[in-house]
């Protein structure tokens, strides 16, 4: 089981940490670089931007710029979690997604390939912000108002096998409704992608 998480424009998924190790290869290396935790927020966004955390209302123009420029540098969030990392979350903000092995294998690939690798092949570290544990990794992607956030996320679920349209996830809300409209699908149909 996963999680997808919306903080109201933004989305996460927590996935438990020792899925993101299975396989090997740098997104296991730089998971296990992380402070400890069971859970691991992954996410991704603007290498600006997502990371600054300083209110907004001072940083409308770097928005701006993130938003409407295309090639923007941008970051894969780990974000390791030492406790249930749903209970700041609405029930409406969150979404427990069953993946099946075959589908997790497929989120993981997916996250590992957003990673930029250096020239030994391991994960390039772009920021640490003081006093959180978060880490963020280079990405090879790069971020606009054609590939935000949000489509980000909806593509790692749609690897995963749930039947989202990427390009149409533009809001957290819109990726929230998909991912659980799949979810309710899964369970009607009896095809819960949990064969664990």
């Amino acid at each position: 089981t996963v999680y997808l998480l919306d903080n109201g424009f933004h989305t996460d998924l927590a996935v438990p940490r020792a899925a993101l190790i299975k396989g090997g290869g740098p997104l296991a290396e730089a998971t296990a670089s992380l402070a400890p935790g069971d859970w691991v927020l992954v996410g991704w966004g603007d290498a600006v931007f997502y990371v600054d955390q300083s209110p907004i209302s001072g940083r409308l123009a770097d928005g701006a710029r993130a938003f409407f420029k295309p090639g923007n540098a941008s970051v894969v969030m780990l974000d390791p979690q030492a406790s249930d990392p749903t209970r700041r979350f609405r029930p409406e903000n969150r979404q427990a997604l069953r993946l099946s092995a075959a589908g997790m294998a497929a989120l993981r690939t997916r996250v590992q390939a957003s990673l930029a690798i250096d020239a030994a092949g391991r994960p390039i570290t772009a920021a640490a912000r003081p006093g959180d544990d978060a880490r963020f990794f280079a990405s090879r992607e790069t971020f606009w108002v054609g590939h935000l956030c949000n489509h980000w996320t909806a593509q790692l679920l749609s690897a995963a096998g749930l039947p989202i349209r990427p390009f149409r996830a533009v809001t957290s809300g819109e990726v929230m409704r998909t991912a659980a409209r799949a979810e309710r699908d899964a369970a009607k149909l009896d095809l819960k992608p949990v064969r664990d």
